[in-house]
């Protein structure tokens, strides 16, 4: 894989696994054992027909999980501490034939990106807990889910496009977890001073 190639596989895998890890899983897999893409060596395990059976049972598990307020933050709490290591490992393998630099790099870059985008999936479906109607919660996670399929697409076919378009959704990250931190912190304020 060339540098760009494996920088935008590197933020696109990165920050879909930060939305739904076995999406990623599942969606490259899927993808590479119907041949419309052929993955690197070291990620064409995904395809196994068991690696695919659990990321595909895994999403249907989060799928459902994902729509059930409040259980939905329980089950982000969780992946915190898997989403991010398994979008380095992912990231790490699919930069097998490069340089152990450029391994360790895109590792550590998706590992971050993966935290930053779970960091404003699971803030924002916090914030959306609070809403009574059950609509708002079961729309996030429908686009979370389409943008986490779609984002993995696009980081194996048009891998300079996914970099421009991670960046300007880390922006959009930084943006969203400002405004929900101060929200909360209001919040916080308001109830301790009652």
């Amino acid at each position: 894989m060339s540098p760009v190639e494996t920088l935008g596989l590197a933020l696109g895998a990165g920050f879909s696994s930060g939305l739904n890890l076995y999406a990623t899983v599942a969606t490259l897999g899927l993808l590479q054992r119907f041949g419309v893409l052929h993955l690197p060596p070291g990620l064409q395990i995904v395809s196994h027909p068991w690696v695919l059976g659990i990321s595909i049972s895994l999403y249907l598990l989060e799928f459902l999980a994902d729509k059930i307020p409040y259980f939905d933050t329980f089950w982000d709490a969780i992946h915190t501490f898997i989403r991010p290591p398994a979008a380095a490992l992912l990231a790490f393998a699919a930069a097998g034939a490069a340089t152990p630099e450029w391994r360790w790099g895109a590792a550590l870059l998706a590992g971050g990106v993966a935290l930053t985008s779970h960091g404003t999936k699971a803030s924002a479906r916090a914030a959306v807990n609070a809403s009574p109607e059950p609509f708002s919660n079961w729309i996030l996670s429908f686009g979370e889910d389409l943008l986490a399929v779609w984002l993995t697409w696009m980081a194996t076919v048009h891998p300079l496009a996914t970099t421009v378009i991670v960046t300007v959704l880390i922006a959009l990250c930084a943006f969203l977890l400002y405004h929900l931190f101060r929200f909360a912190r209001r919040a916080l304020q308001r109830f301790f001073a009652t």
